[in-house]
């Protein structure tokens, strides 16, 4: 059966051959599907070539990027080429069959481009804004996928959608994971990150059963909160374990496969 590995833009940062090399070895005995991250990159991009980034916070307490036009083609720069191609070469350096996509070949990651997008203000109050090239991820396309898979490939995808009228869209990585996990009807989903799991008050929490999963996001930061609802979504949904864990480690993946770290269950 598949595992769908997440990796956001901070845990590759630093650990990029560890999690490399640790996909390598787990595409050895598993079909792997890799969805990377890479926001930070993306910003460093923006400024470089005189574009500020924005960001957004929603009513629920999620921070997200504000993709304009412009912010959309560094974003495809960045994530598609740069980071994606990175991944492959150094996979195919290890031995390992790697394909790189984008959400948006085949098409693989179908999106509703979101027109307008509630947003709460710097004074607290919540207002309506042009959506820009965000998207929601409506439907996943597994034919590409499995078609890889199934060959041996390691398939690396960057978070990057596309409409039913041909626009790119930029679209969580998390999301995408979440999306990809339960279309492929994946054994497990991992999500890696830059700390050990979910943490409250200094503690590691090492089981989080669904009928916890809203409490416990009510309790965390923004971006672990957003982690724990699609990694509790995708459990009900089918995929059999939801694993959140560092990616900063040795061996990130074979860890997370060993339940070191935050792991949702039925229950």
């Amino acid at each position: 059966m598949v595992i769908v590995v997440k990796a956001g833009g901070r845990a590759l940062s630093k650990n990029l051959e560890g999690i490399v090399e640790d996909l390598a070895k787990t595409s050895k005995h598993d079909e792997v599907v890799f969805i990377h991250g890479g926001g930070d990159s993306v910003t460093e991009m923006c400024r470089r070539l005189g574009i500020e980034p924005k960001f957004v916070t929603s009513p629920e307490g999620i921070r997200s990027r504000y993709t304009d036009e412009n912010e959309l083609k560094v974003y495809v720069m960045v994530m598609s080429g740069e980071i994606n191609k990175a991944i492959v070469s150094k996979l195919i350096a290890l031995g390992c069959k790697a394909v790189g996509i984008s959400g948006a070949d085949g098409p693989t990651l179908i999106a509703e481009r979101k027109k307008r997008i509630v947003v709460v203000n710097e004074r607290g109050r919540k207002v309506v804004i042009d959506g820009g090239y965000t998207g929601r991820i409506v439907n996943v396309n597994t034919t590409l996928l499995k078609l890889l898979t199934s060959g041996g490939y390691v398939a690396v995808v960057s978070p990057v959608a596309i409409d039913l009228q041909g626009t790119l869209l930029n679209v969580d990585g998390d999301q995408a994971a979440y999306a990809v996990a339960t279309a492929m009807k994946a054994r497990e989903l991992i999500l890696l990150t830059d700390v050990d799991g979910v943490i409250i008050n200094g503690e590691l929490v090492k089981e989080i059963k669904l009928s916890e999963v809203e409490d416990i996001a009510n309790k965390v930061g923004v971006g672990m909160n957003r982690k724990v609802l699609l990694a509790g979504k995708a459990v009900s949904e089918g995929v059999s374990k939801a694993v959140i864990s560092s990616g900063l480690v040795s061996n990130p993946i074979e860890s997370a496969l060993a339940e070191k770290g935050t792991v949702i269950v039925r229950g």
